[in-house]
């Protein structure tokens, strides 16, 4: 009755292409956006071993670095630094309990709130905040933007799960002014704001902006604020704020354990005690309370450490990494980085290509180079242009504004030459031995020696003896066994 957009007669004799992305990035020696994807065995071991040790963040008092003890409040000094270690050997949470309890004590005092409360999603936890404000202000209605999260990726469940009604100030690729705000001739129960607007292109007001709009709401309107916060740990770098300042402003706010900190999963809804006791009763009602959640409160830890103390870096960087790729691209008909400086470590970038061209060259260039640039691209926007997300991350920053350059410029050309008949891998490669590649770094050109792999013919994806990845695909994973000798021939045979 339903048709699967995902049935394709063919789909067994080649990997999806998120199969054929994953293999080449974990093959990639050097990566321009992202991080290198973990295997379901590394996210394991990543779990079972140490919280990083990122010491305690550079607002915190001396001796703020002890665990808190199981008395601590949420939002109290004992709660709030870098030291909860969870115990591996103890009993699994239940319930919320446990290592989920330690991850909302840590969470409440990062953001400097009375209290945090765990979410398997992020879009459960914003549709129980704007309930609740709702609920206690009256009119069933709610500020939003067309281009946030809450409009554009959840499937109208505001007002199919929560009967609420968006209303918005603006319909233009930008935050809400204060004005705008003032112009609304309605009365609403709360302003969601997304702090950055991703779909924008990871956009933030100025701080004084984010101090008038919150006036606005609350001592001018009677309204509730409410952050949309899923990437408020970058936000307060690139406002120049700390976080408990940021988040004083609003009355409850979302952040996410996985978009920037690289957490499994989850979420978490942050606010006044009494606001988090409801929200908690109605994670309940909607099916969020579940029995256990350590595997995503454990990833969620580690991302605070690891993670939190490097975004500084992160962010500063993106305006190299920007910089460089409007310059490289600078000759191209409607190209484009926006924003021009990003405001976060994460901004888009424009190019005049369908969408599939622009995969396969990528994909290309990283499985014949170990070069990933980027990420997925789609289309949507004007019309003959294509857009991917960059983000900004540790294996970015080894990159220069030269390399970014270089890498950029060449890689249409590496994308044909992988093409040509008769071009050998080794071929296409350029010489690394004693020099330094401008594109591959130091450490790739002192290091490697140039390929002697043969090519072998793969065997079907799933037949015995073929990669454990079964990536069907020319990267560091690939099959290095022969294919099974037909009649007709006694010996496997390179192919070039």
């Amino acid at each position: 009755m339903y048709g699967n957009r995902s049935e394709d007669p063919d789909a067994s004799d080649r990997p999806s292409l998120p199969d054929r992305r994953f293999a080449a990035l974990r093959g990639c020696e050097r990566l321009l956006s992202g991080v290198r994807p973990q295997s379901i065995r590394e996210r394991l071991a990543d779990l079972a071993g140490p919280l990083p040790d990122a010491g305690p963040g550079p607002d915190a008092a001396p001796g703020s670095d002890a665990a808190p003890g199981p008395d601590a409040a949420p939002g109290s000094d004992a709660a709030a630094g870098p030291h909860a270690v969870p115990d591996l050997d103890g009993r699994p949470d239940q319930y919320g309990d446990g290592v989920v309890r330690t991850l909302e004590h840590r969470v409440a005092g990062l953001l400097g709130t009375e209290d945090a409360t765990f979410f398997p999603t992020g879009t459960m936890a914003q549709q129980i905040a704007l309930r609740i404000h709702a609920e206690a202000a009256g009119p069933r209605t709610v500020v939003t933007h067309p281009l946030a999260h809450t409009d554009r990726h959840e499937r109208h469940a505001l007002g199919v799960l929560s009967g609420l009604r968006s209303l918005w100030p603006t319909t233009e690729p930008r935050q809400p002014t204060a004005e705008e705000l003032r112009a609304l001739d309605e009365p609403y129960a709360a302003l969601s704001l997304e702090l950055p607007l991703r779909d924008a292109g990871f956009v933030l007001p100025g701080w004084a902006e984010l101090v008038e709009l919150a006036a606005v709401v609350r001592e001018e309107h009677g309204a509730a604020l409410h952050l949309d916060g899923a990437r408020i740990w970058e936000s307060a770098v690139a406002l120049g704020r700390p976080l408990p300042e940021v988040v004083a402003l609003a009355d409850s706010v979302y952040v996410s354990f996985y978009k920037t900190l690289g957490g499994i999963s989850g979420a978490a809804l942050a606010g006044p005690g009494g606001f988090v006791r409801t929200a908690r009763a109605w994670r309940h009602r909607y099916g969020g309370q579940l029995y256990q959640q350590w595997p995503f409160a454990l990833a969620a830890l580690t991302g605070l450490e690891r993670e939190l103390p490097r975004l500084p870096g992160y962010v500063a960087h993106a305006r190299t990494v920007a910089a460089a790729l409007a310059r490289a691209f600078a000759a191209v008909p409607g190209a484009r980085v926006h924003p021009a400086p990003p405001h976060t470590h994460q901004f888009q970038l424009w190019l005049p290509h369908p969408v599939g061209e622009l995969e396969e060259a990528g994909l290309g260039l990283a499985e014949d180079t170990g070069i990933g640039l980027f990420g997925a691209w789609r289309a949507g926007g004007p019309p003959g242009l294509s857009m991917t997300e960059v983000t900004v991350a540790a294996p970015a920053l080894d990159w220069t504004a030269a390399d970014v350059t270089v890498a950029a410029t060449a890689a249409p050309t590496r994308a044909r030459a992988r093409g040509r008949a008769g071009a050998s891998r080794e071929a296409r490669a350029p010489a690394r031995a004693g020099t330094k590649d401008p594109v591959r770094g130091p450490a790739r050109a002192a290091t490697r020696a140039p390929a002697v792999r043969p090519k072998l013919r793969l065997r079907r994806r799933g037949a015995a003896g073929c990669c454990p990845s079964r990536c069907w695909s020319r990267c560091s994973c690939w099959c290095s066994s022969p294919v099974p000798a037909s009649p007709a021939r006694a010996t496997a045979t390179p192919t070039s």
